[in-house]
C-alpha cells in the first residue's frame, strides 16, 4: 500500500510538473486551476473536484480558521465532516504553504481506500504546486506587461505625433488592464483626436484630485465605497512641465492595487516625456513654417507688385494659413473720420454688415494703439446677431503712425490661437511698409498722368490709351469739350473762380463715365472724354447727357459745348483724323449757339 501511494505521489508531481511546462501556454490562474483538479480527479478516481477559495471557507467555516498565522502550521489539512452547503462533497483538503492558507479542494466519490498520509501528502503538494503556480503565473504577468511598458516607449520615441503618443497610452491600457476604465485629461485643446476618451483638464468640485495630480506632478487616489471604485490619478510628466492627467478607475475595487500603481505611474511618465517630445517637434515644425511664410512673404512683396496684387497676395496667405473666414485691410483718412477698404480684401468688407466689426475694432485700435485678440465676440446691450466670433485686429503702422488695421475674423469662437495671433502680428509689421510703399508708387505713377487741377487724366495719357484702343479694340467714341464763354467768368468772377468751375465741370465728367473710360485736360477751359468700345450713338447719349448735368448742377451756372467723333474697325482711321473731326464739331457747336452736342461724321 505505501508502494502504491508512493507511486501515486511521484505520478501527481509528474502530472504538476507537465502542467508547469511554459510551453504549453497554461498561464494564467483559471486555466492552471482547471489542470490541476482534472489531475487530482484523475489520480484519485473522484466523481468530482472543486476548489474552494479562501474567502468561502472563512465564511462557512470561521470555526476551523485560526486568528494568527502560527496557527495554520498545527490546523489539520484532511477534514472529512461535512462543509455547510457542500454536503455532498466527502472530505475536503485545506492548501496551506509558507504559513499562508490558499484555499480548499473538495472532493466527491472517491474509488478506492487511501491513508490520510495519502491526503496530507495531496494537500502539500497541491498547495505547493498552487503557490508556484500563481507565482510563476505573476512573473509572467510582470514580465508581460514591462515587455509592453518597452514596447511602448519603443513606440512612443519612434513618432512625434501627439495623436499616436495619446492612442498608443489607451491601447496598451486596455491591452494590460481590460477591466479598467481610462480618461485622459489634457490641459490642451486636445478634443479633436477621434475616439480617444480625452477630456479637457478643468478646475472644479468633482475634479480636485486630478488638479491636485496636475499641480503637484505626483499620483493621488480617489476611492468611492458607495461606487465600489478605485480611482487613481497619475501625471503625464516630462521634464519641462506636466501637460495632463491620466485618470485609470479600477471598478469593484475598494482601494487601487498597489501593484498596478508602479506599472501606470511608469507609463504615464514615458507617456508624459513622448508628449513633450512631440509638443517640442510640432512647434519647432510650426515655427518653421511661420519663418517660412514671413520670409516669402516679404519676398513677394518687395518684387513690386500693383497695390491690388499684393493685397490678394496677403489675404490669401492668411486665409490659407490661419484658416481665416474674413480678411479685410481698412485704411484710416488723416483725421481717422472716414476709411478706406483695400481691393484685396474679402467681398465681405465690401457689405454693410461688415460695418459693425469695422467701427467696433476700429474705436479700440485707435484708442489702445493695441492689438485685439477676441475669441468670443460680443456687444453688451445689442440685439444684433454677431455672426464672427473669433477676432484678431491687428494695427498697421507707419514711422508710428497708424494708418488703418488687418481685420481677421472666422464665425467659430476661440478657432484662432494665440501663436496665431503672434504670427499675424509680424506678417502685418512686415507687410505694412511694403503695401505702404506700393500706394505711394501708385499715387505717384497717377500724379504723372493726372492733372493737378482736375484730377482728370493728362493729354499725353489720353493719346496713348487712344492708340492702344484703335489698335485692340472694335470701335470707340472721342469728344471734346469747351466751357462756352470762360473768359466771361474769369473777368467777372476771377480765376480762381474761373478754375473752381472747371473743377467742377471735372468732377461731372468723372460721375456721367465708366472707370474704363478716360477723362483728360486737354488744355486751358477745354477737356476731352475717349470711350473706348462705345458706339456713336450711346456717345451722344452720354455727351447730351453731361452737357445737361454742367448748365443745371455748376455754381455759377456755365454751360459747355461738344463735339464728338468717332471711329470702327470697318474704316481706315486714325487717331489725328478722329481728333480733328472732334475739333471741327466742337468750332461748330460753338459757333451755332453754343450749350450743344455737334457730330462729326
Amino acid at each position: 500500500m505505501e508502494q502504491f501511494e508512493l507511486q501515486m505521489k511521484l505520478k501527481l508531481k509528474s502530472h504538476f510538473f507537465d502542467i508547469m511546462d511554459t510551453e504549453d501556454g497554461l498561464l494564467n490562474d483559471d486555466q492552471l486551476m482547471k489542470a490541476m483538479l482534472e489531475t487530482i480527479k484523475e489520480l484519485t478516481g473522484a466523481l468530482d473536484v472543486s476548489f474552494l477559495d479562501t474567502s468561502i471557507i472563512e465564511k462557512k467555516m470561521p470555526s476551523i480558521v485560526p486568528f494568527s498565522i502560527s496557527e495554520l502550521s498545527r490546523l489539520s489539512k484532511v477534514y472529512k465532516q461535512l462543509v455547510p452547503e457542500f454536503e455532498e462533497y466527502d472530505l475536503m483538503l485545506l492548501l496551506i504553504h509558507k504559513d499562508c492558507l490558499l484555499g480548499g479542494i473538495l472532493l466527491k466519490g472517491i474509488e478506492g481506500s487511501f491513508s490520510d498520509e495519502f491526503f496530507d501528502m495531496l494537500s502539500e503538494e497541491s498547495a505547493r504546486f498552487l503557490y508556484k503556480a500563481r507565482q510563476l503565473v505573476k512573473t509572467i504577468s510582470e514580465e508581460k506587461r514591462y515587455k509592453q511598458l518597452y514596447r511602448v516607449t519603443e513606440k512612443f520615441h519612434s513618432s512625434m505625433n501627439i495623436d499616436d503618443v495619446l492612442g498608443e497610452i489607451i491601447y496598451t491600457l486596455q491591452e494590460v488592464y481590460p477591466s479598467f476604465i481610462y480618461y485622459l485629461l489634457l490641459s490642451h485643446d486636445n478634443n479633436k483626436l477621434g475616439d480617444l476618451p480625452i477630456k479637457d483638464l478643468e478646475y472644479d468640485s468633482e475634479n480636485i484630485a486630478a488638479m491636485q495630480a496636475y499641480v503637484t506632478g505626483t499620483s493621488q487616489f480617489e476611492d468611492s465605497i458607495q461606487e465600489k471604485k478605485s480611482i487613481l490619478y497619475t501625471p503625464l510628466k516630462g521634464k519641462q512641465g506636466v501637460y495632463g492627467v491620466l485618470q485609470v478607475i479600477a471598478p469593484n475595487s475598494l482601494v487601487f492595487p498597489n501593484n498596478e500603481v508602479e506599472f501606470i505611474t511608469l507609463l504615464a511618465n514615458t507617456a508624459g516625456t513622448a508628449l513633450e517630445n512631440a509638443q517640442l517637434y510640432q512647434q519647432s515644425k510650426r515655427l518653421i513654417t511661420d519663418l517660412q511664410l514671413i520670409n516669402e512673404t516679404s519676398h513677394r512683396l518687395n518684387s513690386n507688385l500693383r497695390l491690388t496684387e499684393t493685397m490678394t497676395f496677403i489675404t490669401e496667405q492668411i486665409i490659407h494659413s490661419f484658416d481665416a473666414e474674413e480678411v479685410g485691410f481698412i485704411l484710416f483718412s488723416k483725421d481717422y473720420k472716414e476709411i478706406k477698404i483695400l481691393k484685396g480684401s474679402t467681398d465681405f468688407f465690401q457689405q454693410k454688415d461688415a460695418e459693425l466689426y469695422i467701427n467696433y475694432t476700429k474705436g479700440k485700435v485707435e484708442k489702445e494703439k493695441e492689438s485685439l485678440f477676441i475669441g468670443d465676440f460680443n456687444l453688451q446691450d445689442s440685439l444684433t446677431r454677431i455672426q464672427y466670433k473669433s477676432i484678431m485686429a491687428v494695427p498697421m503702422t507707419q514711422s508710428g503712425v497708424l494708418k488703418g488695421i488687418a481685420l481677421v475674423m472666422h464665425q467659430q469662437p476661440y478657432h484662432f490661437t494665440f501663436e496665431t495671433f503672434k504670427l499675424l502680428q509680424s506678417l502685418v509689421h512686415h507687410s505694412t511698409l511694403a503695401f505702404t510703399n506700393s500706394m505711394l508708387r501708385e499715387e505717384l505713377e497717377k500724379m504723372v498722368v493726372t492733372d493737378h487741377l482736375t484730377k482728370l487724366y493728362s493729354r499725353s495719357y489720353l493719346d496713348e490709351k487712344i492708340h492702344l484702343s484703335m489698335n485692340k479694340d472694335q470701335e470707340g467714341t472721342f469728344m471734346m469739350i469747351d466751357i462756352d464763354n470762360f473768359k466771361l467768368i474769369n473777368d467777372t468772377f476771377g480765376h480762381q473762380v474761373g478754375d473752381d468751375v472747371i473743377i467742377q465741370v471735372a468732377d461731372l465728367i468723372n460721375a456721367n463715365i465708366r472707370g474704363s473710360d478716360i477723362g483728360a485736360r486737354w488744355g486751358g477751359e477745354e477737356l476731352a472724354i475717349y470711350l473706348p468700345g462705345v458706339s456713336l450713338n450711346a456717345g451722344i447719349i452720354i455727351a447730351e447727357r453731361l452737357v445737361r448735368r454742367v448748365s443745371e448742377c455748376t455754381k455759377p451756372q456755365v454751360t459747355i459745348s461738344c463735339g464728338v467723333s468717332h471711329w470702327n474697325k470697318g474704316c481706315h482711321d486714325s487717331y489725328p483724323a478722329l481728333f480733328k473731326r472732334a475739333d471741327r464739331a466742337l468750332y461748330m457747336a460753338k459757333q451755332s449757339g453754343k450749350n450743344k452736342v455737334v457730330v462729326q461724321k
